[in-house]
């Protein structure tokens, strides 16, 4: 079991990551962060300014960057962007600096939630349903890979999926809860 207090919630878009992490750091008495409004806040733009000028390669660079200065941080409950997990550097930071929490949502949920979405780059595409179908086969695997824990996050209500995953970490805290 790792000592670190910090908690790190990886998952797709629409999984609730913002939302769920920022009730469940005021529960654990953390710090919360998200890392694609720490990038927004460093740049003073939008994520789809970045894309849009940067592509795909320039704002993971600086995420990766982020990522590396948020984890150096103690007690922070920190949210990545859905993407974060794909740089394996990154996925060593959340990984060896603190308890990386997937909140995992079906496919057919994330249809339902992010179909519509017209404020997602990565969805800025012909063909919606086939792009959250791709990068939900690509990765869920490496969401359930890095998972310490991983929590059902299909609730309609967020402090639903914050109570489970706050179940969930004291039970992978005294040793009872199985990985991933």
């Amino acid at each position: 079991m790792k000592e670190t207090e910090n908690v790190f919630l990886i998952g797709p878009m629409g999984a609730g990551k913002t939302t769920v992490g920022r009730l469940l750091a005021r529960d654990l008495g953390l710090m919360f962060l998200d890392s694609d409004h720490e990038i927004e806040k460093a740049v003073n733009a939008s994520i789809s300014w970045i894309f849009d000028m940067e592509g795909e390669a320039g704002f993971r660079r600086r995420e990766t960057r982020m990522i590396a200065r948020l984890t150096e941080r103690q007690e922070i409950l920190l949210a990545t962007g859905g993407g974060a997990v794909l740089d394996p550097g990154n996925r060593d930071l959340l990984k060896d600096r603190g308890i990386v929490v997937y909140l995992y949502v079906s496919l057919e949920a994330q249809l339902s939630r992010k179909l519509k979405d017209e404020n997602r780059p990565l969805l800025r595409t012909g063909d919606r349903e086939q792009r959250i179908r791709e990068l939900y086969e690509a990765r869920h695997p490496i969401y359930c890979e890095l998972a310490d824990i991983r929590v059902e996050a299909k609730r309609k209500y967020p402090h639903l999926v914050s109570r489970a995953v706050k179940r969930e970490l004291s039970r992978y805290r005294t040793g009872s809860a199985a990985a991933g």
